[in-house]
């Protein structure tokens, strides 16, 4: 299916790997041009090479830079200063007792998962309001909306999330930019892959195997029984970004696998 996005330019941030760098992938797919972005200049580099050999009809760009840092936001900004899709997917998350976590962590968690993507909406929501056309995604979490404790300072940046995305979706009233948020469940990233083959490494189980033994022993809750693929994700969000998706807006979209037992 043509998604309408041909030559059509998206920067994805945190995309040098994950959720991210999948969703670069399908934006690909439909001829966009992606901006990866991420802190580590060889990794990006690699990321933008494997796009470019798998669709030498697109432009893929190098747009290293540490987001979190106001000057090198500005300077990203500076470099590209007009795109039409915005990916708010990089973040950080890490499992801690409540007691452990300081302020100086409650404020990291913050500029990271939340200033910094709502720096970047600032730069390019005028512009994409000047031209009348334009995405803003945030890539958030179940845990916004359903917090299981184990990390309250991510839980609380994915809710901020949420809050954001409607926020900035009023101010596109009659346009045609749209602000949307997808709360994808426990997702099968690299890291992911690595600590559950790891906590079965002396075992004689195929990946798949392990898979299911972790999600009956601790998320017996997800209907789905199985980590979500970043690719999934990545289908998710292209359609977000598509014409086909205008009517889309200000909405939290879940992407959980059952996790969340709410209606609402």
């Amino acid at each position: 299916m043509d998604m309408g996005l041909n030559s059509k330019t998206a920067l994805v941030t945190g995309s040098s790997k994950g959720i991210g760098k999948a969703i670069a992938i399908e934006l690909a797919k439909e001829g966009v041009n992606v901006l990866i972005n991420g802190r580590n200049y060889d990794e990006v580099e690699q990321a933008v090479n494997e796009i470019k050999a798998g669709f030498p009809d697109t432009s893929p760009q190098n747009a290293t830079a540490d987001i979190v840092n106001i000057e090198q936001r500005e300077a990203l900004f500076a470099k590209h200063p007009s795109i039409d899709i915005l990916i708010n997917n990089a973040g950080i998350y890490e499992i801690m007792p409540y007691e452990e976590v300081d302020d100086e962590i409650w404020e990291n968690y913050f500029r990271t998962n939340v200033l910094a993507a709502n720096g970047l909406s600032k730069l390019y929501l005028p512009q994409m309001l000047k031209k009348n056309y334009g995405r803003i995604i945030f890539i958030a979490s179940e845990e916004a909306i359903m917090p299981s404790g184990q990390m309250p300072q991510y839980c609380m940046t994915k809710s901020m999330l949420l809050s954001l995305s409607k926020s900035l979706s009023k101010l596109t009233i009659g346009t045609e930019v749209t602000v949307n948020s997808i709360m994808p469940g426990p997702t099968l990233s690299e890291n992911v892959y690595q600590i559950i083959d790891g906590m079965y490494s002396n075992e004689n189980m195929s990946f798949s195997e392990k898979e299911k033994g972790f999600m009956t022993t601790n998320i017996p809750q997800s209907e789905i029984q199985r980590f979500i693929k970043p690719i999934e994700i990545g289908r998710l969000a292209t359609f977000l970004c598509s014409p086909y998706a205008s009517a889309f807006k200000g909405s939290p979209i879940r992407m959980d696998g059952g996790m969340v037992p709410t209606i609402f």
